[in-house]
């Protein structure tokens, strides 16, 4: 258990990790929901230390708003052109000295007693380096390799790892009995004998800040790549009496850094499948580790059941006995306990307890459905407050709106809310009952506990218990097909459902005649009176189209 916090954590990310081949810089790709630089930081953070430094430099300005975004506090540090990390720790000190030596000033300058000249105040104690492209380093290794720094006052502690095939790697070169560590060797700079070694430098270090500072003065760069090494600093540290020992982890994927787009993929799949493992020993379902991902940040509680072809990003949190998926993708959402979550891309939204979701919906951000409401097949919502009990269950598009509790919106109804310019937003009120094929022009109030016919345009407020028709009446154009569509399938389905002979042969005369005469026989009915209708309108223009709007006008 580390006892004590760490002066600093340097975080080098000046690379241009040329092998990625690509316009976003090597340690802002992502895994897991974080960058690479992301995750370094976040290990550095649960350490606690007084600072935390980043080394950048190319696309400086890209990764250095990325920085400041993950980790307000960082203290952003700028490797000229001096190639190498020995450099870039040696920039990294200066700033962490001066960062030091200002803090001093301050307290003196408010009256507390620093003990001296605010310019002899330089950075002490442990200072902790690591690769920005290492993701998978997590803070317990960096914590173990801390706290076995501080007990043996080591003037230097290395984390390495074996891997059977080290090439590209530091070699790492011991004395013989006592298993201190003599040096590293880079690769190009190592012989036969060293490049045999399989025991390899994983570029995270614990130093006494005292002892790199004085090591790094005396730094250069003879060697196979013209490079400031900060491996050069073990070998000088031992030179001059300090102990410089190793910590070896056998989690090699953990210290494992990214070069190419292969070894991102790879480390992109062992965390997920580390992070799908731990959920999993915690009481979470997941079906198919093997097209299920989880990041980093997302939340699950006991008894979540998550279904194949789920992805899970963001800050997203899945309640209690929730099942998501199959073919989910849900980024920065949360899901009540016992909710259902079926074919469905969302995001930034809410969705209640005991609700459910899909399949094929859509939801975008500001979404928030209550509990046990219903958002179902081919709706897509957006900015939209649905109330307890609610449902949107089909062809539906609800944007900018509130609906209140207990109300069912009809298949294939629009809140019509941007009229060009502005966005303008739908209410319906709470036990309302909307017909099928409604358009809501906002802004427009449909009350408590009204009705809408099918096909209806809502242009005004609906009052509290009104029903609303915007239809005319139906109007049957008899023999309109045997007339204007004559030899077509429709035409002869037409002919032989009125019991008429084979008309193709005719004239258009005869035809016609034919036809009029077979209308002229068939009487127009009205619809029949059902028990439980309204009585029919008088006025025909206030008819709806398809009828009343009780049960025959609504979608369950």
């Amino acid at each position: 258990m580390v006892t004590v916090r760490p002066a600093a954590v340097v975080v080098l990310a000046a690379g241009e990790g040329t092998r990625m081949r690509s316009a976003v810089p090597k340690v802002l790709h992502p895994l897991g929901g974080r960058s690479m630089v992301g995750h370094a930081l976040a290990a550095a953070r649960a350490l606690e230390p007084h600072r935390v430094a980043v080394v950048v430099r190319h696309e400086r300005e890209r990764v250095a708003a990325h920085v400041l975004e993950v980790d307000p506090d960082a203290l952003l540090v700028d490797q000229d052109d001096i190639p190498g990390t020995g450099r870039a720790v040696q920039v990294a000190m200066s700033a962490l000295d001066a960062a030091a030596q200002a803090a001093t000033a301050d307290a003196a300058a408010t009256g507390h007693d620093v003990g001296g000249a605010a310019a002899d105040s330089v950075l002490a104690g442990a200072v902790v380096v690591v690769a920005g492209d290492v993701p998978l380093l997590d803070a317990g290794t960096l914590g173990e390799l801390l706290a076995a720094h501080v007990a043996d006052e080591n003037a230097v502690t290395v984390l390495t790892t074996e891997v059977p095939e080290p090439t590209g790697y530091g070699r790492i070169l011991r004395e013989p009995g006592t298993g201190d560590v003599l040096g590293i060797v880079e690769e190009k700079d190592a012989d036969d004998e060293q490049r045999a070694i399989t025991e390899i430098n994983t570029s995270v270090y614990v130093f006494d800040a005292g002892v790199l500072r004085a090591a790094l003065a005396r730094l250069g760069r003879d060697n196979a790549q013209g490079e400031v090494y900060l491996t050069d600093v073990l070998a000088i540290a031992r030179g001059d009496g300090g102990h410089v020992r190793a910590l070896r982890t056998d989690d090699r994927m953990s210290v494992e850094g990214v070069n190419d787009r292969v070894q991102l993929a790879a480390l992109r799949a062992e965390l997920n499948r580390r992070v799908l493992e731990d959920w999993m020993r915690e009481g979470v379902t997941v079906v198919d580790p093997a097209t299920t991902w989880v990041d980093v940040d997302v939340e699950l509680a006991r008894d979540v059941t998550l279904l194949p072809g789920t992805q899970l990003h963001g800050a997203t949190v899945v309640g209690e006995g929730a099942t998501v998926g199959p073919d989910t993708t849900l980024t920065d959402v949360e899901v009540g306990p016992g909710a259902t979550v079926v074919r469905t891309h969302g995001s930034l939204s809410v969705i209640g307890a005991g609700a459910t979701v899909g399949p094929f919906a859509y939801l975008r951000p500001g979404t928030d459905l209550g509990a046990d409401g219903k958002i179902g097949t081919f709706v897509e919502t957006k900015n939209a407050q649905i109330g307890t009990g609610s449902k949107i269950p089909h062809l539906s598009y609800v944007g900018d709106a509130t609906i209140g509790e207990h109300s069912n919106i009809g298949a294939a109804s629009v809140t019509v809310n941007y009229d060009g310019v502005n966005k303008h937003r739908t209410v319906i009120g709470s036990h309302a009952r909307t017909g099928s094929d409604n358009m809501f022009v906002a802004p427009v109030v449909v009350g408590d506990g009204a009705y809408t016919g099918a096909g209806t345009v809502v242009r005004r407020d609906v009052p509290p218990g009104a029903l609303a028709v915007s239809a005319g009446s139906q109007r049957n154009i008899e023999g309109w097909v045997l007339r204007s569509r004559a030899g077509t399938a429709a035409a002869d389905a037409a002919a032989r459902a009125r019991g008429t002979r084979d008309v193709a042969g005719l004239s258009p005369q005869a035809r016609a005649e034919l036809e009029r005469a077979a209308t002229a026989a068939i009487p127009v009915t009205p619809p029949p009176h059902l028990p439980g209708q309204p009585a029919q309108l008088d006025d025909p223009t206030d008819t709806p189209a398809g009828g009343t709007t009780t049960e025959g006008g609504q979608q369950r």
